[in-house]
Formats: C-alpha cells, structure tokens, sequence
C-alpha cells in the first residue's frame, strides 16, 4: 500500500498498491485483495466504530515501479558514461608551486 485518498463523508476509499511482478502476479494480487475488501471494510468499521464504513476500491500504483525503471536507467548511464575530471585536474593542468601546495 502506498497511499490513500478518502472522500470526506468515508463512504468511499482509493487504496493505492503498488505491486512488483509480471502482470498475471499483479492480477493475482488485485484479484485477492478485491476478495477481502468486504472483509477489511467489516474489521474497519467494527475497529474505529464509525457510522459510515468506506467502500475499498484498489488502485494500481505505478510510482514505485516508475522510481525503479528510473534508477536502473541511472545506473545504466552511469556504468556507460567515462566519468569527467573536475576542471584543474588530470592531464594538462597547471601544477600548484611549492608556496601554493604549503598554504593551508
């Protein structure tokens, strides 16, 4: 679960989940989670006492998985890509005097 949205009057709550896996893993889940909404509505209302118990919808949330695909392009770029010296060092850069090296 990463997050959820709530009408004001708790008739209705968007539980947002993010699941890793191929897509018949993700059915699956979805498929269980639906099967124990009643269930989790019941424990809900029976646990805060409210009047008015939400109905649980599952939404797919993608932001875990979209981070993810970012990082590994990332560090795809990053194993490609020769790293750059910082400006002044490596090959024909000017080297410090003995006074400049000494300077605190």
């Amino acid at each position: 679960m990463t997050g959820v949205d709530i009408t004001s009057d708790l008739r209705h709550a968007k539980v947002y989940v993010s699941v890793l896996g191929t897509e018949s893993e993700k059915a699956a889940t979805f498929e269980g989670l639906n099967s124990v909404a009643g269930h989790l509505r019941s424990q809900i209302g029976r646990t805060l006492q409210l009047r008015n118990t939400p109905q649980i919808t599952f939404k797919v949330d993608e932001s875990v998985a979209h981070a993810a695909r970012i990082e590994s392009l990332l560090e795809q770029i990053k194993n490609e890509t020769p790293v750059r010296e910082a400006p002044g060092e490596g090959e024909g850069a000017p080297e410090a005097s003995d006074d400049e090296q000494r300077r605190p």
